[in-house]
């Protein structure tokens, strides 16, 4: 089956009921989501880092709920951001791959759904579901901004910039078209609500974007209006760099690894002071926050041992575990078990999940692939039904990677020259001989990879999360039925990609 989503509203918050003594009606939820860029797994000290400092992002955990198996829609930027807005996989809504395409306008966003119900929406960090300047001249892409998407407020970039100073490229930069000391992407990468910013740009850009996120949650908790903050930080993707203070609490670590932790702690403490925010306004116990990272670690900082994937296999553009199991947790005080889940969970989930706790259901019956995380983060146990599919498509160079993922086995597939995977892999001809037109079309000689074929990989999770035994070729009948899942969901996904889901 594909995945789909849960019924909604079982676990709703009924805003408009009364209590039974008649008090007035309870406020309904504020929700911010967090999200890093280019974090691996084993980048948090709640999933067992004992050097790097994330002390606020640990509270989090020790006091609501750490998700063991929580996936990024994909290795690479551009396809999870996609993911979280609208609950659907990248060939649903266009977003392929980093800098490819943009947010097609008939998507419904999280944004536009929680807008028409009054809820203020506000987006800040790296945006990359499309440009955010209208004259951008770019190689790819194309202009999509946020405020097309239902944001009411933004202060956005189209995609990276360093992570201290971010209008000037840092010393011994030479990439992109960026070059030392001048300014980054024209100096003015960022826009406030369509309109290039200037001022307060210097320092850490973990708290440059904190800068504008907290006066627009007290704006809103002053007006007694719900709010949804989309916080996407641009830390720790390169170019990396932490300030002087960061800096000296890893001084005896190597520099590109100093950078790297002194980073994330500095984003760590804005993470901080929006929780201790929260908890001034009295906001805390009625906001949902959740934290995640976009994909995994870059490869090269985890092939030096300077970024950790954890006990898992790979690193971001790969579909391996270290690319897209992700370090996650939920807090809300008081709503929501404490604990760790292991439950099958995604970026695809937070749209079903916001939808549930509000009692509201989608507009239309276009196909969804997330999940409502409502009963799990409230401590049921169980297993997720149906499966997801990660991944990204880039054909420049054939980079065309998935993965089936169920509750125990994994199925990747890949172009058979990829960089990104570790193993030769099997091809659709040795799992299914003679294999029917249609799946051919998908992964045979006549599909996507130019006359050579997909290749094919498959896992136990259960038995082996580290991925270190391919099973392919011993366990033939199960990577059958796992290509036919795939099969199906693509068959899926390709009509919506062709406009079957919008109004016309």
């Amino acid at each position: 089956m594909l995945g789909s989503v849960l019924p909604l509203g079982t676990h709703a918050f009924a805003a408009a009921e009364t209590s039974a003594d008649d008090k007035a009606p309870e406020p309904r939820p504020n929700f911010i989501l967090l999200m890093s860029d280019d974090q691996g797994w084993g980048d948090v000290g709640f999933n067992g880092n004992d050097r790097l400092r994330t002390p606020h992002l640990d509270e989090m955990a020790a006091g609501g709920m750490a998700m063991e198996r929580f996936y990024a829609a994909s290795p690479i930027c551009s396809p999870t951001r996609g993911s979280v807005l609208t609950g659907r996989h990248f060939s649903r809504y266009g977003i392929h791959a980093a800098h490819t395409g943009g947010m097609r306008v008939g998507e419904v966003t999280i944004a536009e759904l929680l807008k028409e119900e009054g809820y203020a929406t506000g987006i800040f960090g790296k945006w990359h579901n499309g440009w955010v300047f209208p004259d951008e001249q770019l190689s790819r892409g194309v202009y999509s901004p946020p405020w097309h998407h239902g944001f009411e407020e933004s202060f956005v970039t189209t995609s990276a910039v360093p992570t201290w100073n971010p209008t000037v490229t840092p010393p011994g930069w030479n990439n992109w078209g960026q070059r030392e000391g001048e300014p980054w992407k024209g100096g003015e990468p960022y826009v406030h609500n369509g309109e290039p910013v200037s001022d307060n740009m210097d320092g850490d850009d973990s708290r440059v974007i904190m800068d504008r996120v907290i006066p627009f949650i007290r704006e809103n908790a002053e007006e007694q209006k719900p709010f949804l903050a989309v916080v996407w930080f641009h830390t720790p993707h390169e170019p990396v760099v932490a300030g002087p203070e960061y800096l000296e609490m890893y001084s005896d670590l190597p520099d590109d690894q100093a950078h790297y932790f002194g980073s994330i702690t500095a984003m760590d403490e804005q993470i901080g002071r929006l929780r201790e925010e929260l908890r001034e306004l009295g906001l805390s116990e009625n906001t949902l926050i959740s934290f995640t990272s976009d994909n995994g670690a870059h490869r090269q900082l985890v092939r030096r041992g300077y970024a950790s994937s954890g006990p898992f296999r790979g690193s971001k553009h790969t579909a391996y575990e270290g690319g897209v199991r992700m370090p996650t947790v939920f807090e809300w005080p008081g709503r929501i078990a404490q604990g760790r889940s292991d439950f099958m969970s995604s970026t695809y989930d937070y749209l079903p999940t916001v939808l549930d706790y509000l009692g509201l259901e989608m507009p239309d019956n276009r196909p969804l692939d997330g999940v409502s995380l409502a009963g799990t983060l409230n401590g049921e146990t169980g297993e997720r039904q149906g499966f997801v599919v990660i991944g990204y498509q880039r054909l420049h160079r054939d980079h065309i990677r998935h993965a089936l993922i169920e509750n125990r086995y994994k199925l990747i597939f890949s172009d058979p020259d990829s960089p990104f995977k570790d193993v030769e892999g099997t091809s659709l001809e040795a799992l299914v001989p003679d294999p029917p037109a249609h799946l051919k079309r998908h992964f045979g000689e006549e599909g996507v990879f130019g006359g050579r074929g997909a290749t094919f990989e498959l896992y136990d999770l259960l038995e082996d999360p580290g991925e270190s035994k391919d099973l392919a070729t011993e366990k033939p009948e199960e990577a059958r039925r796992m290509i036919d899942l795939l099969d199906d969901f693509f068959h899926s996904v390709n009509r919506s990609d062709k406009g079957a889901d919008y109004n016309y």
